[in-house]
Formats: C-alpha cells, sequence, structure tokens
C-alpha cells in the first residue's frame, strides 16, 4: 500500500480528495499506474525468475517474495505474461 501511495506522491497525482470520482477516467489511469510502478519496484524481475524456478503457484511466490498476491499478479499481467508461470485461476476440473 505504502509504495503504491508513494507513486501517487512521485506522479503528482490530483487524487479522489479534489473532485475526481473513483470511476472516472483519469483516476482510473492513475490508480493503475501507481499499482504497475509499485509492482515493478517491489518486484525485480531477477527476483521473479528465481522464485518460479521452485514456487508452484503465486500464493507461496508472493510469500516469498514478501508482496501480496495482488501485487504479484499486477507485476506478472504486466510482464504481459498473464499470469506466467502460474496460472490465474484454478484449471482443475470438477
Amino acid at each position: 500500500m505504502l509504495a503504491h501511495e508513494a507513486e501517487h506522491a512521485l506522479a503528482d497525482d490530483l487524487g479522489c480528495g479534489v473532485g475526481l470520482d473513483a470511476a472516472h477516467p483519469l483516476a482510473l489511469h492513475q490508480e493503475r499506474r501507481a499499482d504497475i510502478e509499485a509492482a515493478r519496484k517491489l518486484i525485480h524481475i531477477s527476483d521473479l525468475a528465481a522464485v518460479a524456478q521452485w514456487a508452484d503457484d503465486v500464493r507461496l511466490a508472493a510469500a516469498e517474495l514478501d508482496v501480496t498476491e495482488r501485487m504479484l499478479r499486477i507485476r506478472l499481467h504486466d510482464l504481459n505474461g498473464e499470469g506466467w508461470p502460474w496460472p490465474a485461476t484454478s484449471k482443475i476440473a470438477g
């Protein structure tokens, strides 16, 4: 959360407190950008590659990287892997 908020400060974002509705396109863009930049800074590609060698799911990898699963998913999506090397959702058929 702090990394995300720091990205807002670094970008001089207007924020919700000055009249931007959370659904406003500018607010959505600012939130997305803050998420991506925070994920890039929190999860270095070399660390991700090392963990991907042995971790068999996103939960375990996120714990090892000391980030939330959400932040790890944002970083993975940013790498255009859409969940690489772990699937975004369970593929178990019932």
